[in-house]
């Protein structure tokens, strides 16, 4: 009676469609269970979508060969896509600050990984399909796994006669060791250059409170003699001010606040709300008067600010300066909040879809511009897929373009990992490609990631599993994760000691660096815990975009040249 549950849910060689959906299924769901489950303070998290993928491949549960491909490259494109939609913005924005060398230090890491296996294979004689799996394993990278498994299709498919070793065997073995070798680097690091966190935590904050690019605002009141009389214009072109807006203005002696134009004069003793860059506006402050007390510049019954989401496509790629809407309706921008980061709202700021801009003026105007904004938080929410499938095209079409190299077998493609997320990385950069924008709300990103690396994650350990335990024996698997700690270890500690002795940078950025540049979040979600802090997170998002690249690279080229 029940025969056909017990089909489903039991062991089969030959799965059809139902059977195999049934067995990814299974493999997700335990595995988010599994993740769970804590040590202390780390777990697998959606890693152990894998582990149960192979313990159910190990057991004999199989999926149909065709339907096994797909979810896993359809799982790859929308994790690394997801990736570069959430850190695009920052990661470019890095680049005025410590992005350089973070980056620098992050790919030097990744090089040296590369030699590190190129010499295993050449010492140890390890096939390199098998080394770039242990590779893509004790640093914990999922895209470069996924572009050796590509690059080693293309080969197969022009030299039909080679057989090739899957990497997901190695991989599986050795990623483990790449979750907890971060985590014990990070501890063994703390004590090895004698950290302490509390004076470290606060050595960050005093140099993020003095970031020239940390945006403020101050109130000031006019002291300078010389400026009296002038319009805000001419203060700005007098002292070479640059990159501050005046968002509020109350005149000496009179309660009433607005939003000044740049032809407003000033008056001995008006308080003006001075928004800018830290620096920029302690600069302002010092040569105009001093810093005010006065309450009366904040109140909200003359000038209010509100907040405006712009959704129109109106508004969308055009200028503050197009805009023009302190002229049109008396409102003056003074920020604009962009995937987290806050712009200063210059004249020549472009605006994207989703971007957030705080609005000082009179409320009355604020509906007349409701239609040119749009303000809708509905439409927000609501998935624009459109957009979305449209990035993924072009991502695909990207990743899909031959590069030709003499001497190599096959041309190099930027395949399914590299060319979504180079996509992406450009879309958020810039707003959009004409119709197609980068805007995605933060959940659905997350459940864009999160279920492209569970799809991929149990696909990938699902077939390997069917081997696993033959190829641990038949390879000595210790011996794989002896080998290992060699990728592991020796690139982190190199990077650790250079960019602390040589580089002086702050603990909990190094942190960051670690976990950002084995692209591994179990390590990161282990280090804020650890260090009670989020900082670094911003570390890890800075290099993450750059490092999957070159590790995707690497992966295809050491399999190109040497298998």
């Amino acid at each position: 009676m029940f025969d056909w549950l017990y089909t489903l849910l039991t062991p089969n060689a030959t799965p059809d469609i139902t059977q195999s959906l049934v067995v990814l299924l299974i493999a997700i769901s335990i595995g988010f269970f599994v993740g769970r489950i804590r040590i202390g303070s780390v777990s697998l998290g959606v890693a152990a979508v894998m582990f149960v993928g192979l313990f159910l491949g190990h057991y004999g549960f199989r999926m149909d060969a065709t339907i096994l491909v797909f979810v896993r490259d359809f799982g790859l494109i929308l994790f690394v896509y997801g990736i570069g939609i959430q850190v695009g913005p920052s990661f470019f924005s890095s680049f005025k600050k410590d992005g350089i060398l973070f980056n620098a230090l992050a790919v030097g890491a990744v090089i040296l990984g590369g030699i590190i296996t190129y010499c295993i294979h050449v010492f140890t004689k390890m096939d390199m399909d098998n080394a770039v799996g242990l590779m893509s394993g004790a640093v914990t990278n999922t895209p470069g796994l996924g572009a050796a498994k590509s690059t080693l299709q293309e080969i197969q498919t022009k030299f039909t006669t080679r057989q090739f070793n899957d990497p997901a065997i190695a991989y599986a073995i050795t990623y483990p060791l790449g979750v907890f070798g971060i985590i014990i680097s990070i501890i063994f690091s703390k004590y090895i250059l004698k950290i302490d966190l509390v004076k470290e935590g606060l050595v960050f904050t005093n140099k993020a409170n003095d970031d020239a690019t940390t945006i403020i605002h101050e109130k000031c009141r006019i002291t300078n003699e010389d400026l009296v009389g002038k319009s805000i214009y001419q203060i700005f072109k007098q002292l070479g001010t640059q990159n501050i807006i005046i968002s509020r203005l109350k005149n000496s002696g009179s309660k009433v606040v607005y939003a000044p134009s740049l032809d407003t004069k000033i008056h001995h003793k008006d308080v003006l709300m001075v928004v800018g860059s830290s620096q920029n506006v302690q600069n302002f402050i010092t040569q105009t008067g001093k810093i005010s007390t006065d309450l009366f510049v904040e109140s909200e019954d003359d000038v209010q600010s509100k907040n405006f989401f712009v959704t129109e496509a109106s508004a969308v790629h055009k200028t503050l300066a197009e805009l023009d809407l302190h002229n049109k309706y008396d409102l003056k921008v003074t920020r604009v909040i962009r995937s987290g980061m806050e712009l200063l709202a210059q004249p020549t700021l472009e605006l994207h879809y989703g971007d957030k801009l705080l609005i000082v003026g009179n409320k009355e105007a604020f509906s007349e511009i409701q239609q040119l904004i749009g303000n809708s938080e509905k439409r927000l929410l609501e998935p624009d897929f459109l957009s979305l499938f449209g990035g993924l095209i072009i991502g695909i079409i990207v990743g899909s373009i031959p590069i030709f190299i003499p001497s190599l077998p096959v041309p190099i493609k930027l395949g399914f990992a590299a060319g979504p997320l180079l996509t992406a990385l450009v879309i958020s950069r810039y707003g959009g490609i004409g119709i197609i924008h980068s805007y995605i709300n933060t959940g659905a990103v997350h459940f864009m990631k999160d279920m492209g690396i569970c799809l991929f994650f149990a696909a990938v350990g699902i077939h390997a599993g069917e081997s696993f335990y033959s190829n641990f024996i038949k390879f000595n698997g210790w011996l794989w994760l002896y080998y290992g700690c060699f990728i592991t270890f020796i690139p982190l500690l190199v990077m650790v000691f250079v960019g602390r002795l040589f580089f002086k940078l702050n603990f909990f950025q190094l942190v960051g660096l670690m976990s950002g540049t084995y692209t591994d979040p179990a390590a990161l979600a282990f280090s804020t815990k650890y260090l009670d802090s989020e900082i670094p997170t911003q570390a890890y998002a800075t290099v993450y975009p750059m490092v999957t690249i070159f590790r995707i690279f690497i992966a295809q080229l050491l399999i190109l040249l040497f298998v």
